[in-house]
């Protein structure tokens, strides 16, 4: 069974999409997850977590790591299933 998918804006450390594991305040403990550098198709965090993108080669998404712990957490939003398989969809972006 899949744990429920976050997208995570931090202040200052940019945008997160993963489980997670723990809250402590404005701190998480995030688990599976990827920095979302740069999207598109979607105009918003919201439109993203809700619909995933609609132009996946033209997303910057990270390799998907095991633990991250982020601080300063200003907005957390819950991924609905159809924008889980859309994030995950994209390839992970490597330089």
């Amino acid at each position: 069974m899949s744990k429920e998918k976050f997208i995570v804006r931090c202040y200052g450390a940019g945008v997160f999409y993963g489980e997670i594991v723990s809250r402590n305040g404005q701190e998480a403990e995030l688990a599976n997850v990827r920095q979302l550098w740069r999207w598109s198709g979607a105009a918003s965090l919201m439109q993203l977590a809700n619909e995933g993108v609609k132009n996946p080669r033209d997303c910057k998404f990270t390799v998907t790591v095991g633990k991250v712990i982020v601080t300063q957490v200003i907005e957390i939003l819950p991924c609905t299933p159809e924008a889980v398989r859309s994030i995950e969809s994209v390839e992970p972006w490597r330089v």
